[in-house]
């Protein structure tokens, strides 16, 4: 599949092939779901916690006996039914994380990546590199490439671009090692630069 580059300035600058083993396939909605929601899940901190019966600090000694009074039957004051016990069946400190084939992994990056293709959103750089830091300069230059919001992929990132675009909010930078299904699709546009290409397929090959 024969795509345009271009330069920052939205000048072509040659054109590239993309594979059409990642960017031409049929993209798969579930097999996408699969892979965000498994990355989502290991994010998650699993902090959540309440006290238990056992870590309640109140006396454990019986309230009053068992029959003879007409009132309920109790035992502890750190039950579920007092105002301070315990919360019944709360959540506890635990790992949201679970298994996911990497075959499956890899094969949700391509139809990730096929998807934003699909769409005509992937937009490829010759390079993404500036001059000096500036974050206005650069915003004008993505407005001529009709990039609003972006994740930009590249090999390795120059400083000066990474320092002038790391104030503008709808842009996210990442290194083509660390490409994701999650980042790919909550951006409306995709920036590779031809360094970025040669990596992901290698990575994909």
């Amino acid at each position: 599949m024969k795509t345009k580059v271009l330069n920052l300035d939205n000048k072509a600058s040659g054109e590239i092939d993309l594979k059409d083993s990642i960017f031409g396939l049929e993209p798969r909605a579930d097999l996408i779901d699969r892979v965000v929601v498994w990355q989502l899940a290991k994010r998650r901190a699993g902090t959540h916690k309440v006290l238990t019966r056992g870590e309640i600090n109140r006396t454990k000694k019986k309230m009053y006996k068992q029959k003879g009074t007409g009132q309920a039957r109790h035992g502890a004051r750190s039950a579920p039914l007092f105002v301070g016990g315990a919360k019944a069946m709360g959540p506890v400190q635990h790992s949201h994380e679970f298994d996911l084939p990497k075959k499956v992994r890899a094969l949700g990056l391509k139809h990730a990546l096929s998807s934003k293709a699909r769409e005509g959103a992937i937009v490829v750089l010759d390079e993404a590199k500036a001059k000096d830091i500036k974050t206005g300069h650069l915003a004008k230059q993505f407005g001529k490439l009709g990039v609003e919001s972006a994740l930009i992929v590249d090999g390795a990132f120059d400083l000066n671009f990474q320092m002038s675009a790391r104030n503008l909010a709808h842009v996210s930078l990442v290194p083509a090692a660390g490409l994701n299904v999650y980042d790919i699709m909550k951006r409306d546009k995709l920036v590779l630069t031809t360094a970025a290409i040669k990596a992901i397929e290698e990575r994909l090959a």
